[in-house]
């Protein structure tokens, strides 16, 4: 079980470097809590989809995901964590961040969505 998750933890990176809303959507349980450097939200599909387009002149890149841990916690409940190395580019720089995140993904229609994410900026050593 915890292969699966991690391999939707991929697709889904996967789809915001190949900026895929439809996989990304698909992914995602909404309203969606996310928290990161910025605060915390909680987003509708409306409101996610506009943070989306918002990035298109953004790229990023995976360069790395390990440190994996992951729960099941229930037949339709599992929690993940792990380090994420990527490449972010816009116009004007490209920068690398190292990232230690976390998901919550529930069991919906039969189909596994990602309902809360975090992702907590390391500092570099």
């Amino acid at each position: 079980m915890g292969s699966q998750i991690i391999e939707l933890e991929k697709k889904y990176w996967q789809g915001m470097e190949n900026h895929d809303y439809e996989t990304v959507k698909n992914l995602t349980h909404f309203p969606c809590i996310i928290a990161g450097k910025t605060g915390l939200q909680s987003v509708d599909e409306a409101t996610f989809k506009k943070m989306f387009e918002s990035a298109n002149g953004s790229k990023i890149k995976v360069l790395n995901i390990s440190d994996v841990e992951t729960q099941l916690l229930a037949e339709n409940t599992a929690v993940t964590a792990y380090q994420i190395e990527l490449e972010m580019a816009d116009d004007k720089q490209k920068s690398l961040l190292k990232c230690a995140c976390t998901s919550t993904w529930i069991k919906e229609n039969n189909n596994w969505v990602c309902a809360l994410h975090t992702e907590t900026e390391l500092s570099q050593q």
